[in-house]
């Protein structure tokens, strides 16, 4: 899940309302678990809304069940998928294209997905910036956990030594965010032996429990990631009202 799709277009089509000027804030959304089909209607309707004011800048905090997905690079992401379909369906995972950059990943439970609806104009406007704030942010919760968190140069995510702990894939349309990362904190990691993760031949995969040693919860690591990511792009966090993510969950009926 790695990597950036993005359209460009900094200046102008700025648009306004009461969103868009100087309020850091930033609304969580904590919305369980979500079919990824669900998830990506859900972040088209909110790009639209962003787009036009409507809501402010949005954190969404989810689980998929069983999927692997696959960047906009659909061949080549499908040349590092392993298995076969009837065992994705003995074991019940789905396959979808994703729309957004980087490779095949795979997503499941107890994996943070987080999927940040931002718009970054107007002085954020930097995709490399974008990606490794996102990436900070993960070094930043495993830090949390006594973990040294790190960046392999050329490729995107967090790493703990030369395993990954966390992904990175992002749509960026005329500067609103879609897509974002993935944290595995006491995910089945047995799962990613079905791709080649990200594509990287030989690249290992962990998560913030198993490097612990210790089982660590959705809970709190999800607190650490709303904490961490609040910090790096310096917002004040409010949490989703009961309107809003009924809102939100509306896309899916």
């Amino acid at each position: 899940m790695e990597g950036s799709g993005h359209g460009c277009g900094c200046q102008g089509d700025q648009g306004s309302s009461r969103y868009d000027i100087h309020v850091p804030e930033l609304e969580v959304r904590r919305l369980g678990v979500v079919p990824y089909a669900a998830a990506s209607d859900i972040q088209r309707a909110l790009v639209e809304d962003r787009r036009a004011g409507r809501v402010p800048d949005l954190l969404l905090l989810l689980e998929h069940p069983h999927v692997i997905t696959l960047g906009v690079k659909v061949d080549s992401a499908k040349s590092h998928l392993i298995a076969t379909p009837e065992l994705l369906a003995a074991r019940g995972v789905e396959l979808h294209e994703s729309g957004r950059g980087g490779d095949i990943t795979y997503h499941g439970p107890g994996q943070i997905v987080g999927y940040p609806i931002m718009d970054l104009r107007p002085d954020r406007c930097d995709v490399h910036k974008y990606v490794r704030d996102l990436e900070e942010m993960m070094i930043l919760v495993a830090r949390d956990y006594g973990l040294e968190g790190s960046r392999i140069q050329g490729l995107s995510g967090t790493w703990l030594g030369a395993e990954k702990l966390g992904a990175i894939g992002v749509r960026i349309s005329r500067w609103i965010t879609s897509h974002g990362f993935a944290l595995n904190v006491s995910t089945d990691l047995d799962f990613f032996k079905l791709i080649v993760p990200c594509g990287i031949e030989g690249g290992g995969v962990t998560s913030l429990s198993r490097a612990a040693g210790r089982p660590i919860s959705m809970a709190d690591a999800e607190a650490s990631v709303i904490r961490n990511f609040a910090a790096v792009f310096g917002r004040t966090v409010v949490e989703g009202t009961e309107r809003s993510a009924d809102r939100t969950h509306g896309v899916m009926r």
